[in-house]
Parts: structure tokens; sequence; C-alpha cells
């Protein structure tokens, strides 16, 4: 017969029991790990095109991205939470990117944002996660997010703006290949920002804009263009464009033979474009990058994120945007580690505080406007002596990190 006040009595002890260890358990460094482990993971949203002109660049970014994430959870992640990227086609549309924002936020409930590749794009993003208190970092080119008007305290701009960029290639070029000067430029917010960012540098050099010629985004067929270009007889051709706009243009460029009295600039030199593009048609083209592979002989980090990124990729290198992508979503991961935690207001005032080498030396995010203070470096593209597919660019210059070539926070508009 069993005694039932007994067995209960046994019962209430052995749960009593139970508790009392997983209380002891719980307390333990490793069992703090494994409770945290079983946290939903830290989640970053990253729209970019995976549709459109800009698709190759995308699909870099994206194997980027993924890359500082999986090193973030090899690491031990934060105290074994791990992180996850969720990928999401912008469709280089700000009204998609707007809605697939909103559905990462309010349906996915992710804790950050990284990710655009459109300066329009990410505009339309940093609207979404500005309202909604979400960190975004972004990693396309736009002067206009780093103005107070668009600013907040949860907006960071790991890529490069147009006023750095074109200001680099400009101040290498225009003393050197002449001063009259026509602009091809896509008609968005890029392609005019990058202009503007040449015209800043070159009214203070004697420069003369005999042009500015605005094009469709994926415009297939420039020859229209190019005889009124050449009958304009400029010492420079600026091509303000990006993707496979800047290939064909450049292409058409190279057969309607104007390169044999115009030297050809642009103020991002795109990897992509010029795989795809080949080596005749870009011969000599110069322009601006935030990241070129071939760093690695001169950079360690460089070295280190490129194996990485070919040891995952099938010995594919990262393009320069792609290693925007690796730098926005590794500084961000970085705060939350630096922070102990994914809280958002946490995490910002650790990425402020961030001095970070992760792919291209030493980088910091101003105070005033969140802006990644960093090297240009200025490339021109390489037709011979190439060592493999992927060797088209030779390092010309190198513009250090330097507060004095961004504008300054009282022309923005912070106080």
């Amino acid at each position: 017969m069993v005694d039932e006040a007994a067995s209960d009595a046994v019962g209430r002890r052995a749960v009593l029991t139970a508790a009392a260890g997983a209380l002891a358990f719980a307390a333990t460094p490793f069992g703090v790990r494994s409770a945290r482990a079983q946290e939903r993971p830290i989640r970053i949203g990253f729209p970019t095109p995976l549709t459109g002109p800009y698709g190759a660049e995308a699909q870099n970014q994206v194997a980027a991205a993924q890359l500082a994430v999986a090193q973030f959870n090899e690491a031990g992640g934060l105290a074994g939470r791990q992180a996850e990227l969720l990928v999401r086609d912008d469709k280089l549309n700000p009204g998609e990117a707007a809605t697939r924002t909103l559905e990462l936020i309010e349906s996915e409930k992710v804790d950050f944002i990284v990710g655009g590749l459109s300066a329009s794009v990410q505009l339309a993003v940093n609207n979404i996660t500005r309202e909604r208190k979400v960190l975004f970092n972004s990693i396309s080119q736009s002067d206009v997010i780093n103005e107070a008007k668009d600013f907040s305290r949860y907006t960071f701009h790991e890529a490069l703006n147009p006023h750095m960029t074109a200001g680099a290639v400009g101040r290498y070029a225009f003393g050197r290949f002449g001063k009259r000067v026509v602009y091809l430029t896509a008609d968005y917010a890029y392609g005019h920002e990058m202009v503007r960012g040449f015209q800043a540098v070159g009214d203070a050099m004697g420069v003369m804009t005999l042009a500015d010629i605005s094009h469709p985004i994926g415009t297939t067929d420039f020859s229209t263009l190019m005889p009124r270009i050449q009958a304009l007889k400029p010492d420079i051709l600026c091509l303000c464009n990006f993707g496979r706009d800047q290939q064909i243009a450049v292409k058409q460029a190279a057969d309607f033979g104007l390169k044999r009295n115009i030297k050809i600039i642009t103020p991002i030199l795109v990897h992509t474009a010029r795989v795809a593009g080949g080596p005749a048609a870009f011969e000599g083209v110069v322009g601006g990058t935030s990241y070129y592979w071939g760093l690695e002989s001169t950079i360690p980090t460089a070295k280190s994120f490129n194996d990485a990124f070919r040891q995952r990729n099938g010995g594919r290198v990262p393009t320069d945007y792609g290693s925007m992508a690796y730098g926005g979503v590794r500084s961000v991961l970085a705060a939350v580690k630096a922070a102990g935690t994914a809280d958002t207001e946490r995490v910002v005032d650790a990425l402020q505080a961030l001095r970070y080498d992760f792919y291209k030396g030493p980088e910091y995010y101003r105070a005033c406007d969140h802006q990644a203070v960093q090297s240009v470096f200025i490339i021109t593209s390489k037709s011979k002596d190439m060592a493999s597919p992927e060797d088209v660019f030779s390092v010309l210059s190198t513009e250090a990190p330097d507060e004095l070539h961004l504008r300054s926070c009282a022309e923005l508009g912070h106080a």
C-alpha cells in the first residue's frame, strides 16, 4: 500500500531540489551561456537590390554580410547568443525598400538594419528606422543622410559619402588631366550628389563645367550622347553613374574613340563593372573606391578579410560594396559585444565610441553625424600584367582618414 502523504512529501522535496539545482546551474557561467543561447538570435535586417542593375553588387554584399555574422557566431556570439541575417530584395526601389524594412521591423522583430545600395533607397529606409528608433547602418553613398534634417541618433553611415569620394578623385584628377569637364550623370540622388562633390572641389581649382548630362538608371544605350560629348571637347569626362550603367557608358565611350583625347574618371570605379566590362574598355579609367581586394599586400586586415571571404565563397574576392557590408554588419556586432547587450540605446552608445580596423585600416564614426571617417583609395584600371582575372586595378594614391575631407558639422546643420 502506498503512503500517499509520504509520496507527496517526497514529490515536493524532489521538485524543490530540482528547482534549486536549476537555479544553481543557471547562476554558473555555463548556465548563463546556455540560457542565453536559448534566447532568440540577434536579428539584423538587410535590404539590398538582389534584382535589377545593381544585382551583382548586392550578391557580393550579402556574402560579405553573412561572413561577418558567421565570424560573430563562431567567436561565441553574445555569451552564446547567436546572430542571424534576414535579407530582403528592395528591388532598387524606395517604396519597396520602405515596405520591406517595415516588414523586417514589425513582423520579423529585427534588432538592427544594415543595408542599401542606392542613395534614394537608403533615405527611404532611414525614414522608417528613424521613426521607430531602430539602429540603421547604411552601406550606400549619400550626402543627405549625414545632414541634420535626415539624421537621428539611430542613423550611422559606414559607406563613404559623395563629398568624400568625389572630393578625393577631384583633388587627384583636376590638376593632372585638365579643368574642362563634362559630367554624365545618373538622374537620381547618387549621381547629382557626386556632381556637387566634384564641383565643390573644382570651384576652388578653377574647373569649368561644360555640361551635366543626366540619364535614367538602367540606360542601355548612350550612343546618342557620345557625339554631343565629343563636340564639347572636354579634358575630362566624369561618369557619375554606377554598376551596369557605368559599364555600358565606359564601353560606348571607348567604342566612339573618346579616350583618345579625353580622360575618363568616375567617383566610384566598381570592381564588378570592370570585371564585366573587360580591360580594353576600362583601360586607363581613374576612379575612387572605399576598398579593393589588392590592398591585402599592404593592409593586414584586408588580407584577413579576403582570406575568410575566399574560403567561404569558392575563391572569389570581395568587392568594394561587399566590403562595406562586412564593415557595416561587423561594426554593429562589435558594438553589441562591447555593450554586452542587443539593447538599442546601449548599442548606439557603444557604436559611437567604437574605434575599429576590420578590413581597410582605422575607422571611427564622427560624433555629430555618425559618418565613418576612413581612407579613400584612388585606383586605375589595368589592361596588362594581370596576375588573375580579379587583378583589375592599381592603387594610385590613398587619402588617409581626415575629418577635414568631410563637410563640417555646421554645414550639415548640426548644432
